[in-house]
């Protein structure tokens, strides 16, 4: 592919984004399947422009605005002005690679001609830029971002705005975390601890982890840093019966097994099971359970959302890791954030209620109820938990700094502990972003 046209493929593939409701790295997975002549240097390259206009689609608009008037930001016009401003091109590079020859994009027309001009040798960045527009998000969002971080939310959404690691999780049941780590350096990966989790190794750099050894005998998962953590802040242990209430693909079901000893040659006894509404999300882990060697996990399907009433009252411990913004996680999907509506949220905050008050259900008396968000927002956070609280007084909060060091043996790294549970992100613990508070269930 010429540079030209590499340059079409990342407006088409944009533009593919903004009418998919699924993940970008799906859909540009999916637009070079049909196309197999592009080579791994082209892929490589598109992706990279494309993920570049994603991540700093405010401040591109911003000059778009300024420099053409009533133009519409779309993916054409993104990508032309991310040519200046992002590549540094000149006026006449742009204009030769904008020529309508071949594969490449269209010929500029008059006033796409006007905006080269304008924006030729101009900085990305301009002193004048609104709060939300230099943090990379919606406007909407700007002051209930700006209310939680303060005077950090600069820092806080660029470190949101970076690639994120490839984190795994060792599967502590089948192998260590030194076997597992030479295990994959075998194989030319190299990782190292994760500097909070127990159980994660970190990738040096991206790689792919399908066709190594660790990764086909399930001695590893791949998973976030903060989303193991949630897992091991549920202290979970071998004979306990654990509802994972809002399981999904069974990222967290696979962690909670391996802490209870559900899988490996001589599994425990204890009663896990993993519910969903969607029993097409649930089947969704089977082979992760085949190669894992998960055992003994129940699965369930919430019919109507509703859990059977057997379970009423019998679980030592109930994930809720409740359906929410994702906001935490924008590393990994950056364009999530240019969906998220006022809308869309109030429909996940509905849901979390919800879903809270059925899960509280099946607590015994003396269990904890943990309740996870990969969302930065308080409402979906603190407020929802103290509005729980309030209409649920058999239940209590337990401090957060001593449920931590019980579970990882060390203190909270320091920001992440507050009066209603535990708060990560990519600034403070190099994580996705987190929430989690643990209630108990009074005797």
């Amino acid at each position: 592919m010429t540079p030209a046209a590499r340059l079409s493929a990342a407006i088409e593939i944009l533009d593919l984004i903004d009418q998919s409701r699924g993940p970008a790295e799906g859909v540009i997975r999916a637009y070079f399947r049909a196309r197999r002549y592009a080579g791994s240097k082209d892929r490589r390259a598109t992706n990279e422009r494309v993920y570049a206009v994603i991540r700093h689609r405010a401040r591109l608009d911003w000059w778009i605005a300024g420099a053409a008037g009533d133009m519409a930001p779309i993916s054409r016009v993104r990508v032309l002005a991310a040519s200046l401003l992002i590549d540094r091109e000149n006026a006449g590079s742009v204009a030769n690679l904008f020529d309508g020859v071949g594969h490449g994009p269209a010929l500029l027309q008059a006033t796409e001609r006007d905006l080269v001009d304008n924006l030729a040798g101009k900085p990305l960045h301009h002193d004048a830029m609104p709060d939300g527009v230099l943090a990379e998000i919606p406007d909407w969002l700007t002051e209930p971002l700006q209310h939680e971080f303060g005077d950090g939310l600069q820092t806080e959404m660029a470190a949101l705005n970076t690639p994120a690691s490839v984190d795994v999780r060792v599967n502590l049941g089948r192998v260590s975390r030194q076997q597992a780590r030479k295990s994959l350096q075998r194989d030319g990966i190299k990782c190292e601890d994760t500097p909070l989790s127990l159980c994660g190794l970190r990738l040096a750099e991206h790689a792919r982890l399908d066709d190594t050894k660790a990764f086909k005998k399930g001695l590893i998962e791949i998973q976030d840093e903060g989303s193991q953590l949630i897992a091991l802040l549920c202290q979970a242990r071998p004979g306990m019966t654990v509802i994972d209430y809002c399981a999904g693909a069974g990222g967290k079901t696979l962690a909670l097994a391996d802490i209870m000893g559900l899988q490996g040659n001589t599994p425990t006894a204890g009663r896990l099971i993993a519910c969903d509404v969607s029993a097409k999300r649930l089947a969704r882990m089977d082979h992760r359970l085949q190669r894992s060697g998960a055992r003994a996990i129940e699965r369930m399907v919430l019919e109507n959302g509703i859990p059977p009433r057997d379970l009423n009252a019998m679980a030592d411990r109930v994930l809720v890791d409740a359906p929410c913004s994702g906001t935490g996680a924008w590393r990994r999907h950056p364009e999530a954030r240019w969906r998220l509506t006022r809308q869309r949220l109030d429909e996940h905050l509905a849901d979390q209620r919800t879903v809270l008050e059925a899960a509280a259900k099946l607590v015994k008396p003396g269990g904890q109820l943990i309740y996870a968000t990969c969302s930065l927002l308080g409402e979906e956070n603190e407020d929802q938990i103290e509005e729980f609280l309030n209409t649920h007084g058999d239940f209590e909060i337990l401090p957060a700094g001593q449920i931590w060091n019980q579970a990882m043996g060390i203190a909270a790294p320091p920001g992440t502990t507050r009066s209603q549970g535990i708060f990560l992100s990519p600034a403070r613990t190099g994580t996705d972003g987190f929430f989690c508070a643990i209630l108990g269930k009074k005797v």
